[in-house]
């Protein structure tokens, strides 16, 4: 029984039973174990670690393509541009090194979610947020310095660490990014992952 499983939590609080589910986002079992579990409970609402910015790339893979850079600065969606091509970079050297594209659960559990029409509960912060406060948070050095990093990883064909991959079956890709950047600019850390970790906490 999927209730049985080690990376399935069960926690009750008002009245509600929540499931949390562990999921390694490089493993085609945790999308299979999503489904299965979603089938199988039936759940009112299911909740996915994605801001409403980030769900709307995953279902319009091209909306960045067909985007002017004009009215992407004008609607002051530049930092959002940034993280998503720098996260579909590493996707497609993911792709290339290991057949399977990261991530694959949450957009299981949205399609899951659709099927039983559950409420879809995005409990992410807005990412666009969380870079919009580092950015002034950064001096002129630290910008050109951070923005030298993400163009690099964007055209990087180097191989992905084994380090990297470990991280990557308990994180998912935007954490492990922030979590690099926090490792690089630690006085950013409070921005980049103990605010969002306290938003999801709350959400």
């Amino acid at each position: 029984m999927l209730l049985n499983s080690r990376n399935i939590h069960i926690l009750k609080k008002e009245g509600k039973e929540i499931l949390l589910v562990g999921t390694a986002h490089v493993s085609k079992d945790s999308a299979r174990e999503v489904k299965e579990l979603i089938e199988q409970e039936k759940p009112d609402s299911v909740c996915v670690e994605l801001c409403p910015a980030r769900y709307s790339s995953i279902n319009n893979r091209n909306k960045w393509k067909n985007m002017d850079i004009i009215t992407i600065i004008k609607q002051k969606k530049a930092p959002l541009l940034l993280v998503n091509l720098i996260l579909s970079s590493f996707q497609k050297r993911l792709a290339r090194q290991l057949g399977i594209n990261p991530g694959q659960e949450m957009i299981q559990a949205i399609s899951s979610a659709k099927e039983i029409n559950a409420h879809l509960v995005l409990a992410d912060r807005d990412i666009q947020v969380t870079f919009t406060r580092v950015w002034k948070k950064l001096s002129l050095w630290g910008k050109m310095r951070i923005l030298f990093m993400l163009i690099f990883s964007m055209f990087s064909k180097e191989k992905i660490s084994e380090e990297e991959i470990e991280r990557l079956k308990s994180e998912d890709i935007l954490t492990a990014a922030l979590s690099e950047l926090a490792r690089s600019f630690p006085r950013l850390k409070n921005t980049l992952i103990d605010e969002r970790d306290q938003y999801l906490t709350e959400k």
